[in-house]
This record gives C-alpha cells, sequence and structure tokens, in this order.
C-alpha cells in the first residue's frame, strides 16, 4: 500500500475508507509500516480528526489485530467496566467480585498506570503471588468457573493498540479522543461484551480536565460502543479529590477489601454499587436504577462478593496466608508520618493531583514504562472536602521508604489541603448519566 498517500490525505482532512484503515492497521501489526510514519499519521489524525465511521473501523481493525475471548454460551451475561483513571479509583477491586455474585461473567482485562494515574495491574501485583498475565484459554476457563478475572491482555490481543498507544505517548498525540475511543473500545470489543459502563472522569487529576470534554469522550465512546453490538453507558464523577481516603497500590487493596466488608469509604461504595446497578439495567436484569442499586447493596451486605475475592485471588495463584497477614497489618511501608491539622477547620480543597504526584515521586508510580513500582508507598487517611477535622487531627498519612522522604512528602501534602472556618457545599460524585 502507499502509506504515504494516506499521511497526505488525513494531513489535509480527507475521509479514509474503510478498507485503507484494516489494511495500515494489518500491515502495521505486521512490522510493515516504520513507526515514523505511523506517528505521522497519529499527528494528521491528532490535528484533523476522524469521522464516526472511520473511528469505527479503526477501533473495529484493533480489535481484530489479535485474539478475540470466545466465551461458550451461558445465561450469564459478560459485563465490565472501564474507568478512564484517577487517583485512588479502585472501583475495578470490589466491583468484579460483585458483578460475579449478581449472575455475570466478568472478563476484565485491565492496565498498568503511566504517570500520576494508578494501575489496576499494579495495585494487584501488591497481593503476594497473584498472577496478572494469563493465557487466553486461562482466562476463559476462570470466568466460566469462578465468575470474573482481573488480569492484563494477553501478548495475542488487540496487539495493534499496544504499538500504537506506545508511539501515541512518545509522540504527543494521546489527547485525540478518537484515538482514546478506539483504545479503550477495541480492548473491550476483544472481550465479546453483552454490556459496558464506562466511567469517564473530569477535574484536576482527570486525563479529561472539563466536564464538556469528559462528555465529548463519553459520548463518542458510548455511540461507538452501541453500534458495535455492545450494550454502552456512561457516567460522568469528579476527580478533582482523591477516590476514597487511600492511594497507593496495596493501600488501595486493604481499602478495595474494607469496601467489601462494607466498611470502606462513602464514594467508594458509591461508585462500586452505581456501575453495578447500571449493568443490571443495561442487560435487563433490573427495571430501574433504584431497583438495581438496592439489588447491589443487598447483595454486597450477604458477603458473597467478599468470598467471591478470595475465591478469584486463590484461582489467580494468590497466597490467601501470606496476603491475609499482610491485610492485618496498619501499614508495611517502612516510615510512616501524618499530616495533621494546625488549627479545627473544614476541609475546603483535597487536590488529587497534587496527592497523585507525591506518590509518584515517592515510588508509587511511574515516571517511564521501565520504572519499578513500591507497592507499599502512597498516602492514606485522607480527610475530603466538607469535613470537618479538629486541630492536631490528621489530613493525610504518608507510607515512605524513609524518614526524610516522607518529611518531603509531607511538606508537598500540604499544598494538596485548602482549609476554612465554615463548612462548604461539595459537588456530587456522579454528575452525569450518558446512553
Amino acid at each position: 500500500m502507499n502509506f504515504l498517500s494516506l499521511i497526505e490525505n488525513k494531513r489535509e482532512g480527507k475521509i479514509l475508507a474503510p478498507e485503507q484503515i484494516q489494511e495500515f492497521i494489518r500491515e502495521f501489526t505486521a512490522g510493515k509500516i516504520p513507526d515514523y510514519q505511523m506517528a505521522a499519521l497519529l499527528m494528521a489524525i491528532y490535528f484533523r480528526g476522524l469521522n464516526t465511521a472511520e473511528t469505527t473501523a479503526l477501533t473495529l481493525a484493533m480489535r481484530d489485530s489479535g485474539d478475540v475471548l470466545k466465551f461458550p454460551k451461558d445465561k450469564r451475561p459478560l459485563v465490565d467496566k472501564h474507568s478512564t483513571g484517577g487517583i485512588g479509583d479502585k472501583v475495578s477491586l470490589p466491583l468484579a467480585p460483585l458483578l460475579a455474585c449478581l449472575g455475570f461473567r466478568v472478563p476484565m482485562i485491565s492496565g498498568r498506570g503511566l504517570g500520576i494515574t494508578g494501575g489496576t495491574l499494579d495495585k494487584l501485583d501488591s497481593i503476594p503471588g497473584f498472577k496478572t498475565l494469563l493465557p487466553a484459554q486461562k482466562i476463559i476457563a476462570q470466568v466460566q468457573k469462578v465468575g470474573c478475572v482481573i488480569c492484563g491482555q494477553t501478548d495475542k490481543m488487540v496487539p495493534a493498540d499496544k504499538k500504537i498507544y506506545a508511539l501515541r505517548d512518545a509522540s504527543g498525540t494521546v489527547p485525540s479522543i478518537q484515538l482514546i475511543t478506539a483504545s479503550i473500545l477495541s480492548k473491550k470489543l476483544a472481550e465479546s461484551l453483552d454490556a459496558l459502563i464506562l466511567d469517564v472522569k473530569f477535574g484536576c487529576a482527570a486525563f479529561m480536565q472539563t466536564k464538556s470534554d469528559a462528555r465529548e469522550l463519553a459520548k463518542t465512546m458510548v455511540a461507538l460502543g452501541n453500534k458495535c453490538g455492545t450494550n454502552t453507558r456512561a457516567i460522568l464523577t469528579d476527580m478533582n479529590a482523591p477516590l476514597g481516603r487511600a492511594a497507593g497500590n496495596w493501600l488501595e487493596v486493604k481499602e478495595s477489601v474494607e469496601c467489601l466488608e462494607n466498611k470502606g469509604p462513602n464514594d467508594l461504595h458509591e461508585l462500586v454499587i452505581d456501575s453495578a446497578a447500571h449493568l443490571l439495567v443495561q442487560t435487563k436484569k433490573s427495571k430501574s436504577l433504584a431497583a438495581a442499586r438496592k439489588v447491589a447493596e443487598d447483595c454486597l451486605n450477604s458477603g458473597a462478593p467478599r468470598k467471591k475475592w478470595d475465591e478469584m485471588l486463590i484461582a489467580q495463584g494468590a497466597d490467601l496466608k501470606a496476603f491475609n497477614q499482610k491485610l492485618a497489618r496498619d501499614f508495611t511501608a517502612p516510615f510512616v508520618l501524618e499530616l495533621k491539622a494546625e488549627k479545627s477547620c473544614y476541609v475546603s480543597k483535597c487536590d488529587a493531583r497534587i496527592i497523585g504526584e507525591v506518590i509518584r515521586d515517592i515510588g508509587g508510580g511511574r515516571l517511564t514504562k521501565e520504572s519499578q513500582i513500591n507497592f507499599d508507598v502512597g498516602v492514606d487517611k485522607i480527610a475530603k472536602p466538607g469535613e470537618r477535622v479538629e486541630k492536631s487531627e490528621t489530613l493525610c498519612r504518608v507510607h515512605a521508604t524513609d524518614s526524610t522522604q516522607a518529611k518531603t512528602a509531607i511538606a508537598r501534602l500540604k499544598t494538596a489541603f485548602e482549609i476554612s472556618a465554615r463548612k462548604i457545599s461539595t459537588s456530587p460524585l456522579i454528575h452525569e448519566i450518558i446512553g
């Protein structure tokens, strides 16, 4: 194929035919198109965009660049959830076993974090013995037997996305709504889902800073997901403050278990229940969101999802005894230091971006894809906007590798909090439903 002419056509704003898109994805995946030419096309797409037909063709071509999971016929619908990422966003961990107990099959293919955004697989890697890389047949078998799996994509699943994402990251073309849509949905469509709920976040620590940008991304993904045969819905959620009271890989696993035991923070609980409720409605298991929330609440209260969590861990090789011993400890990092309120006050702001940057810089996140993560560092006991804190009470607690690192982190964490003499009104966690 004459790939140069495709670059030139898109540079001039022309529309690419589905056959052209399918061919260049095949050729690029096979290593027949050099990275510098694909990077040029991605930049042309970034500036000129793709229409609906082009985005659909790109998504399906990327999905079909590798293996698509094929599940046996089963009365249990195949469902999943995807979040665009944020600080303390651990919803996937308690949600997967909850959905399994609600009569769903959950082939949750997840990713790793980069920069300040935490990755689900990194959180799970903090569990002793837990395996996040599984072959396709193991994924299918576990979903059929246990009801849920949380793992990474196999080498043969959506290889085009792996190659293209690496180029986007290196060429400054990540913030393209059409390319984001194709990247997310190609992986989710490769799971052969019946229904998908998308958590599209906006705010200071979100990929989409404004609600309008988040809405545009959500609408694009919902329309394309539905067009491709997967019942797709999105919720717009706030990511100006961290989700929950803990951020950092192991600390988020601990808080996820607390959520499964009905001892977790209210905002995490709300988002887990709401995500489950939407999928119940989308698959016609419930007639209304109110009824679906009640079903999800009752299921969580039953304790079955907590047992299902342990079942999933064992199925994926975790050492349950070592896990429970680690869970019983207040902290596992070498040094812990608290940031205390200097006076009685109300928290008016808790900047999730600053907290995420601190966690990344003390080793809890990646500066590059090759960075080694320290699973035990992080921040917990986070005071949230609207809450009253008395003098000398904790605003947050940092888990670090040594006292010097902890003190430096505390100094930066001070800037994440703003306080006021009066209680402020806080915005809702879930702002909008799309689809």
